[in-house]
């Protein structure tokens, strides 16, 4: 009977919200605008000049207008979660410099048949709490380090996954990912990962019906409604989940005021998602998010060289809520952009990092969403990004809002680490 209450007050907080996004104009009402609409204008007009009428009006707006016309609503966080089983525990890790475990979650109200395995490294040699990384990758936790004992999912994974066969993770795969995630040189610096498989939540396919979703749907309901939950809002859940794990079973290790959330590609558009929508997260770090994460929406939809919001809908139409695509030929109609969404960050660090080859995700307009957040960070008396104009490729733009682009593509690499951890060194909370 407990269970059926809890299950019952998360129908009615997520009915209420709805409520709240009833009031939301049909895109065909929406008016035109070019430019990038000021993160502090209500969408009722009413400009916001205090930081008090941003927490309590336009900060809640701006996260249902994103939720309505863009992502879908976050599912609710479940009634209950437990640590079903520890996996293992190495704390001979990395020569003896780290202790590695891995932990199998489970969620109940409403009961999920999906298990999130976390995947969790802390340096050993250490002084008070540890700042740690939440991040999600493509390829499962095994890929992260030859290390006999972590999990291996057993589901879906992308065939371009080192040793997939049949679209099925194996044995061959261990470690194929670690020089994307470096996990000695995040020890070395004095940091933790917690690390998660998108798939254990939601495979990256055009099904709708092997994620977590339906769960939440109400009695009745079998397909998603226009402004459910899509793949990144699932995934984005998955983050704010890592969290609750890590201050409910690590609070004797994990620092709760330095955790920092990043993501590359895909993942780097939940990263921002995740930290917009939960304060718990102190630093953001979306690695070449590009379009529908870091990069604008309004730009021409026949643009060639960066990615728009039509050709992004068309490709992956499982990521975003299904009102996403009215707005395909015509972003103009869009009543927030991607600044918006940084600014919900504030008055919390924010960095971008790209690539020179990578236009596909636009890095120049990056740069542009950074400035055009700035109005709510000096709101928060916060400061902004210390540019007027992209840098030069290499240099570190090291301020609340920051920036770094570098030569090369589309990958996360060694180097960018390195710039990770320089800018969490300056910007996270001292501990």
């Amino acid at each position: 009977m407990s269970r059926l209450i809890r299950i019952s007050l998360l129908t009615v907080v997520a009915l209420s919200t709805r409520i709240m996004a009833a009031d939301f104009p049909d895109v065909s009402a929406l008016p035109s605008n070019p430019a990038l609409p000021d993160p502090l204008v209500m969408l009722n007009g009413t400009k916001v000049t205090t930081v008090a009428d941003w927490n309590a009006k336009r900060r809640p707006e701006l996260k249902d207008l994103f939720q309505h016309y863009m992502y879908g609503y976050l599912p609710p966080k479940p009634g209950k979660m437990v640590v079903e089983k520890v996996l293992f525990t190495d704390n001979q890790f990395l020569n003896g410099n780290a202790t590695l475990s891995e932990s199998r979650l489970a969620f109940f109200g409403p009961d999920l048949k999906h298990r999130l395995h976390v995947l969790l490294v802390v340096p050993n040699q250490r002084k008070g709490l540890v700042p740690v990384f939440v991040g999600m990758n493509f390829c499962g936790n095994h890929a992260l380090a030859d290390h006999p004992l972590i999990h291996i999912p057993e589901g879906w994974v992308y065939k371009s996954c080192g040793g997939s066969e049949n679209e099925r993770a194996t044995e061959k795969g261990r470690a194929a990912q670690a020089t994307s995630w470096n996990l000695d040189l995040i020890v070395e610096r004095g940091y933790g990962l917690a690390c998660f498989y998108s798939g254990d939540l939601d495979p990256d396919t055009p099904e709708f019906s092997d994620g977590i979703e339906s769960a939440f749907y109400p009695p009745g309901q079998t397909t998603p409604k226009p402004d459910d939950a899509a793949t990144i809002a699932t995934w984005a859940w998955g983050y704010h989940r890592v969290v609750d794990f890590l201050l409910e079973h690590h609070a004797q290790t994990i620092d709760p005021g330095r955790i920092a959330a990043v993501g590359h590609s895909r993942n780097g558009k939940t990263t921002l998602l995740a930290t917009a929508m939960d304060d718990r997260i102190a630093l953001a770090i979306p690695h070449q998010a590009g379009c529908g994460g870091t990069a604008p929406s309004r730009i021409a939809v026949d643009r060639k060289d960066a990615e728009t919001i039509n050709r992004i809908n068309t490709s992956f139409p499982h990521w975003f809520c299904d009102n996403f695509p009215l707005f395909n030929m015509q972003p103009e109609k869009l009543p927030f952009d991607q600044h918006c969404l940084v600014a919900l960050c504030a008055p919390r660090p924010v960095l971008f990092t790209n690539a020179i080859e990578d236009q596909w995700a636009n890095p120049d307009g990056q740069f542009e969403i950074l400035k055009a957040a700035e109005p709510v960070y000096k709101l928060f008396d916060a400061g902004g990004i210390d540019a007027d104009r992209r840098p030069e490729l290499n240099h570190l733009v090291n301020s609340k809002l920051g920036y770094f682009i570098r030569p090369g593509k589309h990958a996360m690499e060694r180097e960018d680490w390195v710039v990770f951890l320089d800018f969490a060194d300056k910007q996270l909370p001292k501990p």
